[in-house]
């Protein structure tokens, strides 16, 4: 199965045409499209109503996705997802879901940084209820990559599991683009692949301690990396680099 990723699209209400091309190329390409999150710009059910139309380019072809950051800022959260969800758009929140054999599970994951550094759950409440957000978020994914069954498992984050594919970015944000307790049920269960976005300024690859392939499908990162290529990570999962 070939699977073509990417996210950090940020549709906005003016965005119609502008992704026609990108997915009809990700469709012609591949079997399953994956997007990873900050799918529309503010949030806004007006937003997710373009990108479905925009996502029309991409035909019968199956489409999984997380949602990001930016489709939480306007409170429509549950808009945009029944709106993708009537465009027959999978959308996986500590889900998981089978297409042909191949196993998808999905969340979109938080920041708190990573390593020994990582934020911990002490002192103020506010900061001990960001780490148990986090944790929640593991969680999700560790409970849908439990329901698989399948050999080859692609996990789909909008925030990264792991420090090196947001290395680029400023350090001082680190903290927000990621966690290290989002890698925990990665190594846990074993995967084929990982999927993330939101490091715009990132890296485009990294490995888990497990030695699993994560790729950083931003769409602004793809642009500055691949000038002049289609704007999209295109994985063989046959042929995944050990």
């Amino acid at each position: 199965m070939r699977v073509a990723a990417v996210g950090d699209i940020h549709c906005k209400k003016g965005s119609q045409g502008v992704f026609q091309a990108l997915f009809g190329a990700m469709a012609a390409a591949a079997d399953v499209l994956a997007l990873c999150g900050d799918l529309t710009d503010y949030g806004l059910a007006e937003e997710a109503r373009v990108l479905v139309k925009e996502l029309a380019a991409a035909r019968t072809t199956p489409i999984v996705a997380v949602l990001g950051n930016h489709d939480y800022e306007s409170g429509e959260v549950d808009q945009v997802k029944a709106i993708l969800d009537d465009a027959g758009v999978t959308v996986l929140d500590g889900d998981a879901h089978e297409i042909n054999g191949v196993g998808f599970a999905g969340a979109k994951g938080l920041g708190g940084g990573f390593g020994e550094r990582a934020l911990q759950p002490w002192g103020e409440d506010v900061i001990k209820r960001f780490v148990r957000e986090t944790v929640d978020e593991s969680l999700k994914l560790e409970s849908a990559l439990a329901k698989l069954r399948t050999t080859q498992r692609v996990a789909l984050l909008h925030y990264s599991p792991i420090r090196e594919t947001v290395e680029g970015e400023p350090y001082e944000i680190f903290p927000f683009l990621g966690s290290s307790r989002l890698e925990e049920p990665l190594l846990r269960y074993p995967v084929t692949v990982v999927l993330h976005g939101h490091a715009h300024h990132g890296r485009p690859e990294g490995r888990t301690r497990g030695h699993v392939p994560v790729y950083n499908v931003c769409l602004p990162l793809l642009l500055k990396v691949a000038p002049g290529s289609p704007p999209f990570r295109l994985i063989d999962l046959d042929h995944v680099p050990a």
